[in-house]
């Protein structure tokens, strides 16, 4: 008990700002080294915070924002449940067929279908479903899967910067300042889209050269049957059908004052009803077992624990300080703050994970709106941050998520995505992309 009080005396002074930033310090620092799992890591450091007086349990839980841990869960559930029907593969094998198994097609449409699944799935799913089948496909065409491979990392953190629910930084941000889904699409998808246009572009003429298949490998791809990966036509129909909800949901939520959570967590619901409907109690519990066993809760609960490790920083006034400085190094100025905002988190963002990063900004920015005029006149310092937080994962193999599991699936099938080979192509697009939407910015606000 004396070694508890001591540290709660501790904790009233100003050394709970030294404790909070040494917290959040040796988090950040672990997950960088990733030795121990990110989950148990915020984990751990919240526990610390509350032990130790900084946060109080109430308090630590008012730090977590339960909107995008709805959000995230479902989404997991509706998309883990509908990937069961075979829907994405049917539209990959559908899309390569389309351009007559061409591998300067297949190129290209690999990355738009990479790019559209990711705004609306997001880019963790979409990889983990686009991977597998571009190394299936450039196997039996005999070529080079690597130009595809390092192409869809790209276009996934491009795609996903479209809309809310795309990339994590957005669900976010979208949840810290009650954007609606549509927000996002009107202000971000004309950059996200010119981006992408010009990704691929400069990759289909840097590798035409190399992207030749002959007619008879060709001609394999053009006898698959699109049809035979539909696995469950009924669950089919009804993912659709859910799936087209839960969009007019997310693109009415203005209108209509829902949560973007709740009306994830209900189409969750729904398609989990659908899904066990008219089976028998043993068979609907193992589906719903099966799916709720698949959601990704390691992520659920870093996001649970950096919550709490990020309001530590803010209940103790160091995000307010952090702040301070910001606008006395830009003068006060919303361009400066915006266009220093953009570069700043494009260049942390390819250095470590853009989540943590992105949970730690957004209170600090709050903390800088109303000196600049509210949270209207702010808007370009919040676009920043998400287009440089989602296009700056593009700059190293451990810049997101999807970098990862894409280099993970290639070594599996040994074609090795090496860190300094990837960086010859990630660094310049990440540059490039971060002008693009530099220019952008200027134009459209300044």
């Amino acid at each position: 008990m004396q070694l508890f009080d001591f540290i709660q005396n501790f904790s009233q002074y100003d050394s709970a700002k030294i404790v909070a930033v040494s917290v959040f310090a040796i988090c950040y620092l672990v997950l960088f080294s990733e030795k121990v799992n990110r989950a148990v890591v915020a984990l751990l450091g919240a526990a610390v915070l509350i032990l130790t007086g900084i946060l109080t349990q109430t308090s630590a839980l008012d730090g977590i924002d339960f909107n995008t841990l709805s959000l995230l869960i479902g989404m997991m559930i509706i998309i883990g449940t509908s990937e069961k029907s075979g829907l994405y593969e049917y539209i990959s094998i559908w899309a390569v067929k389309k351009v007559k198994a061409n591998p300067r097609g297949l190129l290209i449409v690999l990355a738009v279908v990479t790019a559209v699944f990711s705004a609306f799935l997001d880019n963790v799913t979409t990889v983990l479903l686009i991977a597998p089948i571009t190394i299936k496909i450039t196997k039996q065409l005999q070529i080079n899967p690597y130009p595809y491979l390092i192409l869809e990392i790209f276009t996934s953190n491009i795609g996903g910067t479209a809309t809310l629910i795309g990339d994590p930084p957005n669900i976010l941000i979208g949840s810290a300042l009650h954007l609606s889904f549509m927000d996002f699409v009107k202000e971000l998808t004309p950059i996200v889209v010119s981006c992408l246009l010009i990704v691929i572009f400069i990759f289909d003429l840097s590798w035409k050269k190399t992207l030749i298949a002959t007619t008879e490998n060709r001609l394999k791809i053009m006898l698959l049957n699109e049809k035979e990966v539909i696995r469950k036509p009924n669950l089919l129909k009804k993912s659709l059908f859910v799936l087209f909800i839960v969009i007019l949901g997310f693109i009415t939520a203005e209108e209509t004052h829902l949560a973007n959570g709740v009306i994830a967590l209900a189409g969750a619901g729904l398609i989990l009803f659908l899904y066990t409907l008219g089976k028998n109690q043993d068979v609907r519990d193992q589906r719903v077992e099966k799916i709720f066993a698949d959601i990704d809760w390691t992520t659920i609960f870093f996001f649970t624990g950096l919550f709490v490790i990020v309001y530590g920083l803010e209940e103790t006034g160091i995000l307010k300080l952090l702040g301070e400085k910001f606008l006395d190094i830009t003068n006060n100025n919303l361009e400066k703050i915006t266009l220093m905002t953009i570069w700043v988190s494009a260049i942390l963002s390819s250095i470590v994970d853009n989540i943590p990063f992105v949970a730690t900004m957004i209170p600090m920015l709050k903390s800088m709106e109303e000196s600049i005029g509210g949270r209207e006149i702010m808007m370009p310092a919040w676009w920043a941050l998400s287009l440089g937080a989602c296009f700056g994962g593009n700059g190293t193999i451990i810049g997101a998520s999807a970098n990862v599991i894409i280099a993970g699936i290639a070594a599996r099938e040994g074609h090795p995505i090496r860190f300094l080979s990837f960086m010859k192509w990630s660094i310049p697009i990440m540059i490039l992309t971060i002008a693009i939407s530099t220019i952008w910015l200027k134009i459209q606000y300044f």
